[in-house]
């Protein structure tokens, strides 16, 4: 089949794309009625309006409630002055302005060399990940944290060091994942803004003690801590190294901690090499990978810190094998095994999306070459002088030196001023929420407190 080569027979092919994809994610996956925003709507409603606790509110119903911290929930105050269909649409739009910024970090200037109808394609193609797809209908915070983090990474791969940190510093303080860029950033020798995110999630963390002292007591020193908050370790949906460990029975801390340690040894090795070689791309790539494993709960909506690996791949010149794996990623095959892990199949099916995780972390390619770096890194880099090749050709056929002709040392001048890149048995769910499963009245998501209708809330 050729391809359209002409705008009157590409928009057909684009039009056709797009009803197709809108009708399968309207359709296939089903929504999930926003429920995470409806957890943040509530808890700021009761909060301002009914003088509740940020940490006692649960859905109506449900045994859900805030998990983030709380300059989180401060961040969240404005929706205190507005119905839930408006918020509903805040988040949509905030969420796609925030997709666009990560698109156009991720793609830098090449999106222009595809126009249209590249960005058409890209855009059906990002519609279809799964990660993406479950970030808008629970209403999730993910793609803003990205944004703000990745807004990082360009000012460090563009020279413009002196203004990084503060993204990285929000999102920590939003939550706590983020977290590991700031170690990062230590690892790679940017003292300055490592100091700078490490200052602004202190400084939110304190606002929010501020503003909301009693939930900041109890965040940190109880909620924080209890996992049984955020929902089952062995729930499919969570694609982390805990969630290998919990579908395979394996309850003991100190494997986790383990597999975990091993995990940030290899990544702290590959990211440091990385920036070492000023190819900050892949070195927050490999972060966000990193982040994703480490996590006690990784649910698949958290998944979008993936998307800066395949641009890493895509860059690399590995286009097919970042479209298989993003392609596995848009499928759902993961939920095939929602009621029964069990088996080999189990084991290795059920987990499919850490695979990835785990395969990305371990052979995503770094060190990018030259002529691939930002022109302004270049120059800003370029602070050693390269000899000029005329001179010295000119010493060694004289035997002698001798002044310079205003020509060659034009010649000379400009050369100098150049520079030369494991029994796996589970018990089925009762809250079903897998993509191609309806939607349940209590969905699993990153912002629930516990997966069984039945299971006492923790205490405030």
């Amino acid at each position: 089949m050729n391809r359209p080569r002409t705008d009157r027979g590409r928009l057909p092919l684009v039009l056709a794309l797009a009803t197709a994809v809108t009708v399968f994610t309207a359709t296939v996956p089903l929504l999930r009625d926003w429920f995470d925003l409806r957890v943040y709507y509530g808890t700021i409603d009761t909060w301002v309006h009914h003088d509740g606790r940020i940490y006692d509110y649960l859905v109506p119903g449900t045994t859900y409630g805030f998990t983030y911290p709380p300059f989180a929930a401060v961040v969240m105050l404005p929706m205190a002055l507005m119905p839930l269909p408006v918020a509903i649409a805040g988040s949509m739009l905030l969420n796609l302005a925030a997709l666009a910024v990560i698109a156009r970090l991720l793609a830098g200037r090449s999106w222009r060399r595809h126009g249209w109808y590249g960005c058409a394609l890209g855009a059906c193609a990002l519609a279809l990940f799964e990660p993406l797809r479950d970030t808008f209908s629970f209403g999730q915070v993910n793609l803003v944290l990205l944004a703000l983090v990745l807004c990082d990474g360009w000012l460090l791969a563009t020279g413009r060091e002196r203004r990084a940190g503060w993204g990285i510093g929000v999102a920590a303080a939003i939550k706590l994942t983020p977290a590991l860029f700031i170690v990062l950033l230590l690892l790679a020798g940017r003292r300055r803004a490592a100091a700078v995110a490490t200052a602004v999630a202190v400084g939110a963390t304190a606002l929010a003690a501020g503003v909301a002292p009693q939930a900041s007591r109890i965040y940190w020193t109880e909620a924080m801590w209890d996992t049984t908050r955020v929902g089952r370790l062995d729930y499919v949906s969570n694609q982390s190294l805990q969630g290998i460990l919990a579908r395979l029975g394996e309850p003991d801390r100190a494997v986790w901690a383990v597999a975990a340690l091993l995990v940030l040894g290899v990544w702290a090795v590959r990211a440091r090499r990385a920036a070492t070689a000023g190819d900050w791309p892949a070195a927050f790539a490999l972060t966000g990978l990193t982040a994703c494993l480490v996590s006690p709960i990784t649910w698949v909506h958290h998944l979008v810190w993936l998307l800066p690996a395949f641009a890493v791949l895509v860059r690399a010149g590995h286009p097919r094998v970042a479209g298989a794996l993003y392609a596995v990623l848009c499928t759902s095959v993961v939920w095939l095994w929602f009621d029964d892990a069990s088996g080999v199949d189990g084991f290795l099916g059920s987990n499919t999306y850490t695979w990835i995780t785990l395969g990305l972390l371990l052979w995503l390619p770094t060190g990018q070459p030259r002529g691939a770096r930002p022109a302004l890194a270049r120059r800003t880099n370029a602070t050693a002088s390269a000899p000029s090749p005329a001179a010295p050709a000119i010493a060694h056929v004289s035997g002698r030196p001798e002044p310079l002709s205003r020509a060659t040392a034009t010649v000379a001048a400009a050369g100098t001023a150049s520079g030369p890149g494991r029994g796996l048995a589970r018990s089925a769910s009762s809250d079903p929420t897998g993509s191609t499963r309806p939607a349940a009245s209590n969905p699993q998501s990153s912002s629930s407190r516990a997966s069984s209708y039945t299971a006492k809330p923790p205490p405030a």
